[in-house]
């Protein structure tokens, strides 16, 4: 079956195996026309759709009109033109900030919409919600198979490594890269005690893979190791594998968002009990070599 990948050269699309994929040089999702133009040129039977504007806690907190604008008309624009062209399966990838901030943890597929997400990035969380929203409508009014997927913090090669509006990790091993070339201090937001539960992003392309051919329950269903690091610990992990000798400053002036989001991966693990979560050492190692061998030409 033809499978379209939108976002198909960033940090998760890259990883799924499809015959096509298309990222913002080829068209503008935020744009209805060229949005089914496209759809209808390449009359995908599936799709994956991974194409978001995505950044972290800066950029969340410095553009959230930006951040709500662009991520509903795309999601929108693509589930209707999935539905135009006769699509029969899309996979959406959703986030872990959809939970409330005031929410019982571990956090779990039926929690969702219990309440208002945290304050640090509500307009992209409620833009990615409306997308099992739509999900939803979609399959009950046309019958139509959209599911949704929603992984922890994502990290891997070909990830956006922005200083100013990347997630913590990439944004982080930019910085420290930096701060070795140069020879000065590598700051860090926050007290470094916020704790993360990253996920490769070639388990996420394998989890995906397995979703596309396998899974087809308009519930979401959680991406994650369910595995705690804080800030300081991976910092640490960054400092290692760059050889980093200089100063680590936590600047406790700056914010740090959520202070944490455990989740819980029994639904997965029920699916797929013998899934292997690449450990963060080694997903790190792996990230961390690609961003030094690709330097000149990462996404920033």
């Amino acid at each position: 079956m033809k499978t379209l990948i939108t976002g198909g050269t960033g940090l998760v699309g890259s990883t799924i195996e499809s015959e096509v994929k298309i990222s913002t040089k080829d068209v503008d999702l935020r744009d209805w026309k060229s949005t089914l133009d496209i759809f209808e040129e390449i009359k995908p039977e599936r799709v994956v759709h991974c194409a978001a504007r995505v950044g972290g806690l800066g950029g969340n907190m410095n553009y959230k009109g930006e951040y709500f604008y662009d991520n509903v008309m795309m999601n929108m624009n693509v589930l209707e033109a999935s539905r135009r062209v006769g699509v029969k399966k899309v996979v959406s990838f959703l986030s872990t900030c959809v939970f409330p901030n005031d929410v019982e943890y571990p956090l779990q597929e039926n929690k969702i919409h219990l309440g208002e997400p945290h304050h640090s990035n509500y307009p992209y969380a409620y833009a990615k919600r409306m997308v099992d929203i739509q999900s939803r409508a979609y399959r009950e009014q046309y019958d139509i198979n959209y599911v949704s997927v929603i992984p922890t913090n994502i990290y891997g090669p070909n990830d956006n490594f922005d200083l100013h509006q990347g997630h913590v990790m990439p944004m982080l091993i930019h910085k420290c890269y930096l701060a070795k070339l140069n020879n000065t201090d590598l700051n860090v937001w926050g007290t470094g005690k916020a704790l993360r539960e990253f996920i490769y992003s070639e388990d996420v392309g394998r989890l995906t893979e397995w979703v596309l051919n396998n899974y087809d329950d308009v519930e979401p269903i959680i991406f994650s190791p369910s595995t705690e690091i804080s800030i300081r610990e991976m910092v640490d992990l960054i400092v290692e594998n760059l050889n980093f000798k200089g100063n680590v400053v936590f600047d406790t002036d700056k914010p740090e968002g959520q202070f944490r989001k455990p989740s819980d991966n029994s639904k997965l693990k029920s699916y797929l009990p013998d899934f292997e979560f690449t450990p963060i050492e080694e997903g790190m190692k792996k990230t961390i070599e690609w961003f030094v061998e690709n330097y000149e030409n990462i996404r920033c």
